[in-house]
Order: structure tokens, then sequence, then C-alpha cells
């Protein structure tokens, strides 16, 4: 990966992006033969793909922490395949709402962490109920004396954490308690008999290296030192979160993101490949070594526990890919696909970028082309180039690295979502 600063967006680098584009070429048959069984468009999960990924993040953490636990943030990709195969590489699962609950429940998940804010006192009391099962990440300090409520009406202990704020402005205040607050709220927890508090839980998001994650460690170490011993023994656990961005960066049509839609669809000889733009980030690797180098020198010297990841985009980012073909060809720059941006839930590729691969008619290079949805709305943009010889009716096209925030977030507007195929 070229070294660039985190918050830096310049030109995509031609030898990174022609490797990734070519690494999917170089499989274009086993995508081709699963429309010999299906039709599109199809959502295509790559299970080795989640296997690798589960692997490689274990590894990088596990050899930087004595103990540590894995917990895969469901809300990043739903489809419970998706969790069943974490689970069986030895993940539990991270839920954020009583219907992600009831589906880790299902799948047999015995270590399972519930996040998130405004849970209900159904969802607490589903917690509850599965008590030998659940650790309940509490968000405020109603949460906490609703679920020592809940819990003490059905006479059972319920293990908590609770989460604190890492922004104190703006919208990210609504997740947690501010840092300040952690003594406070552990002098509400000792007159709660039926909560058991065992950790702390904070949250950075897109994470591009870990700088963040570090400030917030290193102010963590501060309010540990200055608590009670006999309260700061209790923590059993400290869990990071997750907000890890893949190593592959941030992928952008525009280095001018405000103007983004104007820049990409403005009048280009057709001849002429597009340029992209991109926002590094660090490998796994880099998270371990540098996450680690902070808990040992501003959470052990205070206490020694298990230390938590949630990982959602990084694991299933890469794992699966979704697969189109072409309807019409209104001009030579304008096609529509059978698969609509219903099938990612949002706006995309206006603003991101990811490579339009034509299968039938394989090329390394980049042809300017509208390649459209079949919605019927204009914001229906799967990119504005395709890699190929040409583009014609019929031709399969994939687009590759859809796992992330896109499943998850369909929507059943105006036309059929894709099935699901592994391979």
């Amino acid at each position: 990966m070229v070294q660039k600063k985190m918050n830096e967006i310049s030109r995509l680098p031609s030898k990174i992006l022609l490797e990734f584009v070519n690494a999917y070429f170089d499989r274009r048959h086993l995508f081709l033969d699963v429309l010999e069984r299906n039709s599109s468009p199809l959502y295509l999960l790559d299970t080795s793909t989640i296997k690798a990924r589960a692997a490689d993040f274990m590894t990088a953490f596990r050899g930087t922490f004595p103990e540590v636990s894995f917990y895969y943030a469901v809300k990043s990709n739903n489809y419970s395949e998706v969790s069943r195969l974490l689970l069986n590489s030895g993940f539990g699962l991270d839920v954020s709402s009583g219907i992600e609950l009831e589906t880790a429940l299902s799948l047999g998940a015995s270590d399972i962490v519930f996040s998130g804010p405004g849970k209900t006192n159904d969802e607490l009391m589903l917690a509850v109920t599965h008590h030998d099962r659940v650790t309940v990440l509490m968000d405020s300090f109603g949460e906490l004396f609703r679920l020592n409520s809940i819990a003490a009406s059905v006479k059972k202990t319920v293990r908590a954490g609770v989460r604190l704020t890492t922004n104190t402005h703006g919208l990210w205040r609504k997740f947690g308690i501010l840092p300040e607050r952690l003594n406070a709220f552990c002098e509400e927890v000792e007159t709660c008999n039926n909560v058991l508090f065992e950790g702390i839980q904070f949250h950075t998001s897109w994470n591009r290296s870990p700088l963040a994650q570090i400030e917030f460690i290193r102010l963590l170490g501060k309010i540990l030192g200055k608590m009670d011993p006999g309260r700061r023994v209790k923590i059993r656990f400290i869990d990071i979160g997750g907000g890890y961005w893949p190593a592959m960066g941030e992928w952008l049509q525009s280095a001018d993101m405000p103007d983004a839609i104007q820049k990409v669809t403005s009048a280009c000889p057709v001849t002429t490949p597009p340029d992209h733009y991109f926002q590094p980030a660090s490998p796994i690797a880099v998270f371990a070594e540098k996450i680690g180098a902070a808990v040992k020198t501003h959470i052990f010297p205070h206490l020694r526990c298990r230390i938590c990841f949630e990982p959602g985009r990084w694991i299933c980012n890469d794992a699966m890919h979704l697969l189109m073909s072409v309807v019409d060809k209104k001009a030579p720059d304008l096609v529509i696909t059978d698969a609509g941006t219903n099938s990612v839930g949002w706006e995309r590729f206006e603003t991101d970028y990811f490579p339009v691969l034509n299968l039938t008619r394989p090329e390394l290079f980049e042809t300017r082309c509208h390649v459209l949805g079949s919605l019927c709305t204009p914001h229906d943009v799967w990119g504005y180039a395709y890699w190929g010889r040409r583009i014609e009716v019929g031709d399969v096209l994939l687009i590759p690295a859809q796992g992330a925030y896109t499943y998850s977030l369909r929507q059943n507007f105006i036309k059929p979502l894709p099935s699901v195929v592994s391979f």
C-alpha cells in the first residue's frame, strides 16, 4: 500500500487498481458458472474469504494480547450464513437489536454482546431470559435501571458492561455515557443487585488508522488510574469495538467529494479512462501492533483483563459481490442492468468507486459508460465506466467487494431483491 496520510485523498495508483481487477477476472469462470444454475441478479457470498478474513483478524490480535475475544458485528452484513460461518470460526456475535439477538440465538451462539442505544424493555427481557449467553452493553443510566428492574422481576442476574461515548459533540453523542461519568455509573451499578457489571466498551468508526482508538485508550487509562482499586478490579473486559477499514482503503469517484456527481458525469471523451481516488488504510497487523502497545502502556498498568474486538466491515467487505446482466443498451455510453441499487440500499456509487467488470468480454482497460440499474429513479447508478472490450445486451457484469453495509441496507423498492448464492 502506498504510504499516505490517512485523511489524504489522492489518485488511486493504477498498479493497485489493475491488480484488484485482474484478480477477479482470473476467477471469472467461477462467477459465470454460478449463472449456469441461477439467473441474475445475484448476491455472491464467497465463504472462503469470510473464513480467511476471520483467521487473519484473530491471528493479528491473538499475538498481541494474552486474553482476547472476537465478536462479529452482525449489522454490517446480516445474512445469517455469514454469522454462522464466523461462529464456526471462533467468533461470538455483536448484535444491536432484538431481531439480531433472536437470529444469534437461533444460530446457537453462546457468546453474544448486545450493544446499541434505545433498547426496548422487550429486547432487554430477551437478553435477561438468555442471560447465560448474552452480555448487555448498557448505553445509559436509564438503561441500567430498566435492565436491573427487568432482571429482578424474573429473579435473574445479567452480565453487563457500559459503553463510553468517544465523541461528546454532534450526533455521535447519542452513543454511551460520558467517560468522566464512569465512576458515577459504577456507583449506581453497586445499588443494582441484578446487574453484574463486568466491563467497558467504546467504539470509534471509519478507522483507516488506529489513531482514534489509541487516543481514547490513553484517555481511558487516565480514568482507570483515578478509579478506586476495589471498583476497578471488577472490570473483566475492555471492548475496543470495531470500525476497522479494509486494507484496500476507501475508493472514491472524485477527489472533491461535494462535487463528485458533477465531476464524474461531465462530458469527457469515451476513450479517455477516468481517474479514481482513494484514502489509504492501515493493514490489520498495524492496528494490532499500535492498539496492543497503547493498551499495554495505558490500561494494563491499572488492570489486567480480557480485550474484545467487534469487527464487521473488515470481515465481510470482500466476501460478497453483485452479479448482474445488461438488459438494454441505449447508447454506446449508456446501458441498463437487471439489478437496481435497492440491492445495496443507498446511492453508494455516485461517490464511492468500485470497478464494474464485464465478465463476458474481459479486458484490463476501463471505458467510460453510464452503467445504470433498472429502477425508476435517476440515482440508480452502478458506475460511470466498465472494464472490458465493449459492452452489449446479455453481458454479465460483476461489482466486487459489496459485503459491508449493503446487503443489510437493501430495500424492497420497485424491483425484487437478488437471491444469495454461496460458493
